[in-house]
């Protein structure tokens, strides 16, 4: 149950690889609010339904704002999933390169929401192609969402959570590694600037019980990414959900207890407890005999 006993959802076992909800009965995040950037769908989707499930209300925020055959969901079906199950969620168009834009969702999140403690940067823009197919404004682009995005609302973010005397801020980003990711050498140059930007916050806020964390899977997720891009296939995807409940794990922890970590999310969650057969079932259609992974080791696909 979320706030007052209400029912809030959650998105259900991987081993469905759906997102119907089910009914659960948490109140870890009671009287938090979060916002989550690029959250009509996929990932992002997953994280509000997932935060919205232990009590957070949450602010739902990227720039569709009406459903397409190409790009199904938007901001306002995201709230209304949280709304509908009793949970607390406002919509709010936000495009991360513009200034003006994440201020004023920042701003709007504490007029009516009351405050702000969680911060997850998950918009993102990516091309997945080699360097000499890689156009200048494709590049600009993945620097200025990616990074300066992720810069501009943790800028406007952190004053309020250090006023509130904690928060938390994710970056949705790998560890920092030198393996070379041929045919991602330009998308991951911006995922990592991310990293950096979170062990940078954290150090320099570790003081003010604020946490900044970058958060990543160690192999692929189903999303639109992976769909549009042909990434393997159902049998080689895992659910979203996983990213959520490790997600959940940060944000439910001390500030201080937990940051500048620069997180996969298998083994931060059997870090947690979770076992090999809870594990398991986070893959679509049973744990495949060859993984793809992308987290960095020798041989990784990105």
């Amino acid at each position: 149950m979320g706030r007052g006993g209400r029912l809030v959802p959650v998105a259900v076992s991987a081993a469905r690889g759906d997102m119907l909800a089910r009914m659960i009965s948490t109140t870890d995040l009671e009287g938090r609010v979060a916002v989550v950037t690029g959250s009509s769908r996929g990932i992002g989707r997953s994280m509000a339904l997932r935060l919205a499930s232990a009590g957070a209300a949450v602010v739902v925020t990227g720039k569709s704002e009406h459903p397409t055959d190409r790009l199904p969901g938007s901001i306002h079906t995201v709230a209304e999933e949280i709304t509908a199950a009793g949970g607390r969620a406002i919509a709010v168009h936000l495009d991360v390169r513009k200034e003006e834009e994440a201020a004023a969702m920042v701003e709007r999140t504490v007029a009516e929401l009351g405050r702000l403690d969680i911060l997850v940067n998950n918009a993102g823009a990516l091309w997945w192609k080699p360097v000499l197919e890689t156009p200048l404004k494709r590049y600009d682009l993945m620097w200025e969402v990616n990074v300066r995005g992720a810069f501009i609302c943790s800028y406007h973010a952190l004053p309020h959570m250090i006023r509130n005397g904690q928060g938390h801020i994710v970056m949705c980003s790998p560890p920092i590694g030198t393996e070379p990711n041929p045919g991602y050498v330009t998308y991951m140059t911006t995922k990592m600037g991310m990293t950096r930007l979170a062990i940078g916050i954290a150090a320099e806020h570790e003081k003010d019980n604020i946490a900044c964390n970058s958060l990543w899977p160690v192999t692929l997720i189903e999303s639109l990414a992976t769909i549009n891009y042909g990434v393997g296939d159902r049998s080689m995807w895992r659910s979203p959900d996983i990213l959520s409940d490790a997600l959940l794990e940060i944000v439910t922890s001390e500030p201080r207890s937990l940051t500048g970590r620069q997180l996969l999310d298998e083994p931060f969650l059997r870090e947690r407890g979770w076992t090999q057969e809870r594990l398991d079932a986070y893959w679509l259609e049973g744990p495949p005999a060859e993984p793809v992974y992308i987290d960095g080791r020798s041989g990784s696909a990105m």
